[in-house]
């Protein structure tokens, strides 16, 4: 069975899943959480070395107050509850945003994951919060700009050319394979400033199935679909 390496995943669909059953919105969330779990230990066992899924952008910034603080609180406890039994399993969990801005528990929550599983050499769980693309690739640049500044001759106003080389060594996913599959669930067909420079050659699966009702079928669909791909990365076969 070719196996992606990389598997990422828009998690979409929580609200109206929630508005559906007339639930709020936070409601939906939760049962997200709970499919996030399964989904993370199914890729593990089929052998998906990296799973990413995007759980907050920054974007995300702009929903109804109540929503935000019970995303972060959602973030903390659901971190701070699994944890452990991703430890137990292998997992590495990191994050990729800027964790900055968020509260000091769910920031705290993060980093204690990380800090707890840095050493496992299993399946990487990559989670994407305060995450933007655009963002990533300005931070990136900046990054070199300010080392050329640092390196360059007192004076000299020109910068050496970049290259893309240089430009994914200052990404957030620098030690991270691209991934191989995207997939979206809810029915949506956009990229949502997701992974932008990483992308440029995954293959894409839109699913209309709410993320909290993704099950283990559904993944095993868009494992079968990507396994009928072509990848020829630009190249005439």
């Amino acid at each position: 069975m070719n196996i992606p390496q990389h598997v990422a995943i828009i998690l979409d669909g929580n609200g109206r899943w929630a508005k559906r059953r007339a639930l709020p919105r936070t409601a939906g969330h939760k049962v997200g959480a709970g499919v996030f779990r399964t989904i993370a230990t199914y890729c593990k066992d089929l052998g998906i070395e990296y799973l990413t899924v995007y759980a907050f952008s920054t974007e995300n910034w702009k929903r109804p107050a109540d929503e935000v603080v019970g995303l972060m609180d959602l973030f903390a406890k659901t971190m701070l509850a699994e944890v452990d039994g991703l430890d137990e399993e292998n997992v590495r969990v990191r994050t990729i945003g800027d964790l900055s801005p968020l509260p000091a528990e769910t920031r705290e929550a993060f980093e204690e994951a990380w800090e707890q599983t840095r050493g496992n050499t299993g399946m990487t769980l990559v989670v994407a919060v305060n995450y933007g693309a655009r963002q990533e690739i300005l931070h990136a640049v900046d990054a070199l700009r300010h080392q050329a500044a640092l390196a360059a001759p007192e004076g000299a106003a020109e910068l050496p050319e970049l290259t893309e080389e240089m430009l994914e060594r200052e990404l957030y996913t620098a030690d991270i394979p691209d991934p191989d599959l995207v997939i979206r669930t809810s029915g949506e067909l956009r990229i949502s400033n997701f992974l932008l420079w990483q992308i440029a050659y995954s293959e894409f699966y839109c699913t209309d199935v709410l993320w909290p009702d993704f099950n283990r079928y559904d993944l095993l669909r868009a494992l079968l679909d990507f396994q009928g791909r072509d990848r020829r990365f630009g190249a005439v076969k």
